[in-house]
């Protein structure tokens, strides 16, 4: 054969495996609004920047006649490229080989871009749309998921992982997604579980449909197995590039910065009137956010989810930072199970890859009841609280309403190690509110009229009284624990200056093995 006729040869092979199960799983595929693998990758990264690896593998079982059954790359689209010109190590399941189901020697082609990624310091982004295990394959298909999942696990906190959920991902399939850090699902289309709707029903005797049972909206709003969900692939796929850019390469490095056109002392006066003088009326914490961060621009993660704290990405001076914020106008802004698991985690994230942490305070305290407490929430409460506390990169701090007792203290109170905690003139910083400060300090007192009027009148002078000592942010101003109490419009370039003074902050905690975080 001569050396034209081996190219001939490599360039049909190469068509051959483009094409994964053959023309008609693709127009299957195209028939349920789904993309292929490689069709998916194109659109993900930059384009003509994606080098495929191991084109030519096979699978190498002989069970049940799997030899006369073989596909080249074997289920799984590996390799690199660019989101706007940075490294990406990516792998992409092929439904139409074999359903996309696991294989040993597709889980050998994921491992080795993500040990590849490891060596280099570059993120790894892993779409997933597979029927599960090759359960041809038996036990070594179950290897191949435990290789990927402990290099998930030693990945963690090194080199951000993500995952996009664009097709079934079913028993041990979804662990892998589980140990990234952020999950994506497209509506109607995804579904996660650990056992499916047949299984369900013959154990518990349960009907429950795919979508019922790990559906997109099931994930984002009620187990936050899932971060975000898309109605289309476009859509998740140009989610996850903007999701990118607000992340860096690896733990080693900083996030990249953007050139900011919007001025750094730009003022908003909404602000200097956004809290009601009722402390009980709610106002929208979307709207504080968006006055202070670049150009409006906020990435929420976790939007659907606990949705009494807001967390996610958003820029200042072109500095990739992450928002952790009370919402008010959701159960009061409230501190929940949910919403200390949810804010504990994207602390725990931009802490590994040295994102500084902008948290908005206004938090009345936990949500009380016995569904909390038998829920567990001292322990989840801990993590958040651990999770300040452990976080060393630069850490701002702007109470703007309430922040009272235990919830204080989670929310990155100065003892937590906050570098630079400022405070609105509408700030009330207590053990609690005036109303349950008058009830431990003065029921004898208050008792003590026989007339209800007077009653009122005595509990409505102590409450005030009350207000004016403790309900203030000046209390905690004389003792340092604030740094200083701000305008309100004046916020946006407030934090800029904080951020800009952090920059060469260096902490370290002691040395360990690891911590024992309160799981």
């Amino acid at each position: 054969m001569s050396q034209l006729e081996k190219v001939k040869e490599l360039i049909e092979l190469r068509a051959k495996a483009r094409l994964g199960g053959g023309e008609k799983r693709i127009e299957a595929q195209h028939a349920k609004g789904k993309y292929t693998a490689r069709e998916r990758v194109a659109i993900l990264l930059d384009e003509g920047s994606f080098e495929e690896f191991d084109m030519f593998v096979e699978h190498r079982c002989t069970n049940f006649g799997m030899e006369k059954t073989k596909f080249l790359g074997d289920g799984v689209v590996t390799g690199c490229g660019t989101i706007e010109g940075r490294l990406v190590y990516v792998f992409a399941q092929d439904f139409t080989v074999i359903a996309g189901s696991l294989s040993e020697t597709l889980a050998m082609k994921i491992c080795k871009v993500m040990d590849m990624a490891m060596k280099v310091g570059a993120p790894v982004i892993g779409i997933n749309d597979s029927g599960g295990a090759r359960i041809q394959e038996g036990i070594n298909a179950l290897a191949g998921y435990a290789e990927i999942f402990q290099r998930n696990i030693l990945a963690s906190g090194v080199i951000p992982q993500i995952s996009g959920i664009f097709g079934p991902c079913a028993g041990g399939a979804v662990y892998s997604p589980a140990l990234t850090d952020f999950t994506l699902m497209t509506e109607g289309m995804s579904y996660m579980f650990l056992t499916g709707p047949k299984v369900v029903k013959t154990v518990t005797g349960e009907d429950v449909t795919q979508e019922e049972l790990g559906g997109a909206s099931v994930h984002t709003t009620k187990s936050g197995v899932a971060h975000f969900s898309v109605g289309n692939e476009d859509d998740g796929l140009a989610l996850i590039r903007q999701l990118f850019g607000f992340l860096p390469s690896n733990n080693m490095e900083e996030a990249p910065r953007r050139e900011c056109k919007d001025p750094i002392a730009r003022m908003d006066d909404l602000l200097n009137e956004i809290i009601p003088e009722n402390p009980n009326k709610p106002y929208d914490m979307y709207e504080v956010i968006g006055a202070v961060v670049d150009n409006g621009e906020f990435l929420e993660v976790h939007s659907a989810y606990a949705k009494n704290i807001i967390v996610g990405f958003a820029r200042f001076n072109g500095q990739s930072v992450g928002i952790v914020a009370n919402q008010p106008k959701y159960m009061a802004g409230v501190l929940d199970i949910n919403a200390s698991r949810k804010a504990a985690r994207f602390v725990r994230f931009c802490d590994a890859f040295n994102i500084p942490i902008v948290t908005l305070v206004d938090v009345p305290g936990f949500l009380p009841g016995t569904g909390q407490e038998y829920g567990g929430v001292i322990t989840h409460g801990a993590k958040l609280l651990y999770a300040y506390g452990e976080a060393t990169v630069p850490k701002v701090t702007v109470t703007l309403r309430k922040s009272y007792g235990g919830s204080h203290i989670v929310m990155s109170c100065k003892q937590l190690r906050g570098d630079i905690n400022y405070a609105w003139p509408t700030a009330e910083i207590a053990v609690m509110g005036a109303d349950g400060a008058v009830e431990v300090l003065y029921a004898k007192e208050i008792k003590a009229e026989t007339d209800p009027v007077k009653q009122a009148e005595v509990a409505a002078a102590k409450k005030d009284e009350y207000n004016k000592l403790f309900c203030n942010p000046y209390n905690a101003a004389r003792y340092g624990y604030i740094d200083d109490i701000i305008e309100p419009r004046n916020t946006r370039f407030r934090v800029i200056r904080a951020l800009e003074q952090l920059r060469t902050k260096k902490q370290t905690n002691p040395a360990k093995k690891h911590d024992n975080l309160p799981l």
